[in-house]
């Protein structure tokens, strides 16, 4: 289904940004002012990678049959090689080796570029949202896993291979709990959205009375928990949620205090599902960092925010990264 976003006229050339989860795929026409003029969404087939590349592509031409776009920037969870074309890894979908930048340009006639979803969402924050302005920024999408961007002087920090800024695949516990990388103990099984269900879960099984509004907003049934429930139990002070969210924040904060030592940003920008928390994650996430600083009280601290940007972020930063391909004379905005 298409969603109108903005009445107001298109500010400059357009262009189709493409978000490719696990779950979902959304799409949506964006103008130089970062607006989504519309978009749309469809189930992401996660296991079958035809599939999703065919649902790729049919987004687009739904997009393009009511807009006149320049090129298309898909952003997609995975590791991307250095020349934006291929998916070399997604450890939530199918790809392997995908040739996706030819694949999208050969069916549907427009130029692309395919980005890592996190950095999109670092460049649409860096253009348009919480870090604007910043010259060193790292974002962070908690959601399904932890995802990673860097955007440093206005360009998005790749790495040599394309496959920087992996911050969910830091290993935090060495031998600690496996991971869809193959690697074990990755920040991302200790702070994301996975693993703040699985310990709730948990907890509920162990600690049953604790639970009890998470419990009864899941009909009594652990396995029937879900992500915005133990957000609401929290906020209504139910034991067990807090203690998740205390161990998720103290996680996601000595995380963000080992990216200051090595790269020392002057702002982090929390993004994705997780960050739907609010201050109930944030303030847990500000305090662990401090507390956790190499050097701390001897050094300046960077600031900590949620990302202006919801779900359309990916969406919003893939399409302007798009202007690389859109014809000679565009900003060059990756490095």
């Amino acid at each position: 289904m298409t969603t109108n976003h903005s009445p107001a006229p298109a500010s400059g050339p357009l262009h189709i940004g493409v978000d490719v989860g696990g779950t979902k795929i959304a799409a949506g026409v964006v103008d130089d002012d970062g607006r989504i003029l519309t978009s749309t969404t469809r189930p992401s087939p996660a296991g079958d990678a035809p599939q999703t590349l065919g649902a790729v592509v049919d987004a687009v031409r739904e997009l393009r049959a009511t807009h006149d776009v320049l090129a298309v920037g898909v952003a997609a969870a995975g590791f991307v090689d250095a020349e934006r074309a291929v998916v070399m890894f997604a450890p939530n979908l199918a790809w392997r080796d995908e040739p996706l930048r030819d694949e999208i340009e050969q069916r549907t006639g427009l130029p692309a570029v395919v980005e890592n979803d996190a950095n999109a969402v670092a460049w649409a924050e860096a253009r348009f949202g919480a870090g604007r302005g910043e010259s060193h920024l790292v974002a962070l999408t908690v959601g399904t896993g932890i995802g990673g961007g860097v955007v440093v002087d206005g360009r998005v920090q790749r790495g040599r291979f394309g496959a920087g800024a992996e911050v969910g695949h830091v290993v935090m516990v060495p031998g600690g709990r496996p991971c869809p990388c193959g690697l074990q103990g990755c920040l991302e099984q200790y702070a994301s959205g996975n693993a703040l269900l699985r310990r709730a879960q948990e907890v509920a099984t162990t600690s049953p009375v604790l639970a009890g509004d998470l419990l009864a907003r899941a009909g009594g049934r652990t396995d029937h928990i879900e992500g915005w429930m133990v957000t609401e139990a929290a906020r209504a002070g139910d034991v067990a949620a807090l203690q998740v969210f205390d161990e998720v924040g103290v996680w996601l904060g000595r995380g963000i205090a080992q990216l200051a030592a090595v790269l020392d940003p002057g702002i982090v920008v929390l993004g994705g599902g997780v960050s739907a928390a609010g201050d109930l994650l944030l303030d847990r996430v500000r305090d662990a960092y401090a507390k956790n600083l190499t050097g701390r009280g001897h050094r300046p601290l960077l600031r900590i925010e949620m990302a202006a940007f919801g779900p359309e972020a990916g969406m919003i930063g893939a399409a302007d990264l798009a202007r690389d391909v859109a014809g000679p004379g565009l900003r060059a905005a990756s490095g």
